[in-house]
């Protein structure tokens, strides 16, 4: 791919509202653009990252054995009437009348619909338990749309719910799922932890949350230095309410009096909510009468378990994570391309044509990259557009190449180095392993 055939749109304007790095980067290297409160376009740079999120998610989801679904974005009002949960969700549920006056609502999540899906079409204790996901759009009309792509009003998620037949086989599909979450962000190359978490609207119990660690996150958490514990303070009743409102800088000067369980020293995190697990039992089953016969023949509610990952939301995430004040910095599974090669002189045809050879080289390898090929750009904007746009490393073809050398940029570390031309494949394929 080359810059010459893309849609790339940076500016180095900082919109007014763009409080967080990642709202800022997002939109001046050009990954997505506003078109209204909370609402989002993806540009062909967010799409890519979008994509990579979306399929490293359903990897690890098909090999926990989760069957793909996808459910209408568009659900009839009355499921919601008939679990009891119009007034829980509140003004966030945006409702509508179609033209024969029949209510509707966009979804901001899917336990009723798929309860009803499965109601009836399961019917024995022999054909589960059965796990189903989606990823798909969803709406939740937020009173104060902020943050960006953080906190929109519409979103991309991944949901999923399991169907068992007792509490032991929905406890073995819980762990599955909190394992899958933790293997799904570790590919992503994020630092996460996983807190204790309240259920909130959802439901249930034995909910976990996973965070992204970030200085700039709305959560506060606990978490031991010695071992896994983790807990959003809302679950702590040994932590002041207002701890949550207090920066990290505040934070990471405050002692923790309590010691963990292990004996260790707790300390406060700030975290990005990006999944959430939740052991719903019976709660919908009950309230939308799905049931299924037990090995005695009797009838009995499906055990539900229902979980959850921000798709859109850990691109966000993952910059607030990773970046500098030049732009971002994106971790190599998620990057839109691994690789920007960079023409310094676009006029010189032959720094052109060797650009096309490391380009075509690297493709054969699967290392995707890009060759920024513009004429009238100088080299100097050329690298604050790589640094902005957070590529993981820049391969510049300049003087030298004459020479037959090129420079390699890390993006992490702008370090720089000098490498033959015959070495570049074997220098990238080091680097990103």
């Amino acid at each position: 791919m080359r810059y010459s055939e893309i849609f790339i749109s940076t500016t180095k304007e900082t919109p007014a509202d763009a409080v967080l790095p990642s709202y800022r980067y997002l939109l001046q290297a050009g990954f997505v653009c506003s078109t209204g409160s909370g609402l989002y376009d993806y540009l062909p740079l967010g799409k890519m990252v979008l994509d990579n999120i979306k399929n490293i998610v359903k990897k690890h989801m098909d090999k926990a054995k989760a069957n793909e679904i996808s459910l209408s974005f568009v659900t009839p009002l009355k499921l919601w009437q008939k679990s009891g949960r119009v007034d829980d969700m509140g003004q966030e549920m945006l409702k509508f009348k179609d033209r024969h006056q029949n209510d509707f609502v966009l979804s901001p999540t899917n336990e009723e619909a798929v309860t009803t899906m499965v109601k009836g079409r399961i019917k024995s204790y022999k054909n589960l338990p059965v796990n189903l996901y989606q990823i798909n759009t969803k709406f939740r009309d937020e009173v104060r749309p902020r943050f960006g792509i953080l906190r929109a009003r519409e979103f991309l998620m991944k949901d999923a719910y399991s169907f068992s037949d007792s509490l032991e086989c929905l406890q073995q599909q819980f762990d599955i799922m909190e394992q899958t979450y933790k293997d799904i962000l570790s590919e992503m190359g994020l630092q996460y932890k996983v807190v204790k978490a309240d259920s909130g609207a959802i439901g249930g119990d034995g909910s976990r949350e996973f965070h992204i660690v970030a200085n700039s996150g709305e959560d506060t958490i606990v978490v031991c230095s010695d071992c896994e514990f983790g807990a959003n303070i809302e679950t702590l009743d040994y932590i002041d309410d207002d701890t949550n409102d207090k920066p990290y800088s505040e934070l990471e000067t405050m002692d923790i009096e309590q010691k963990c369980s292990c004996g260790g020293k707790l300390v406060f995190k700030k975290g990005i909510e990006v999944g959430h697990i939740f052991q719903l039992k019976d709660k919908y089953s009950k309230a939308m009468d799905a049931t299924f016969l037990d090995k005695d023949g009797k009838q009995q509610h499906y055990m539900m378990g229902c979980y959850g990952m921000g798709i859109s939301r850990i691109i966000a995430a993952a910059i607030e994570q990773n970046h500098d004040d030049r732009g971002a910095i994106w971790p190599i599974n998620l990057a839109p391309y691994k690789a920007c090669i960079i023409v310094s002189n676009g006029k010189d045809e032959t720094q052109q044509n060797r650009a096309t050879d490391i380009a075509q080289e690297l493709e054969k390898a699967g290392i995707g990259n890009i060759i920024d090929d513009r004429t009238k750009e100088r080299f100097g904007f050329k690298m604050s557009d790589f640094e902005l746009i957070g590529y993981p490393y820049a391969i510049v073809v300049g003087k030298n190449i004459t020479d037959g050398k090129v420079e390699i940029v890390q993006r992490k570390t702008l370090e720089k180095s000098i490498c033959g031309i015959d070495e570049i494949l074997e220098t990238i394929e080091k680097l990103l392993s």
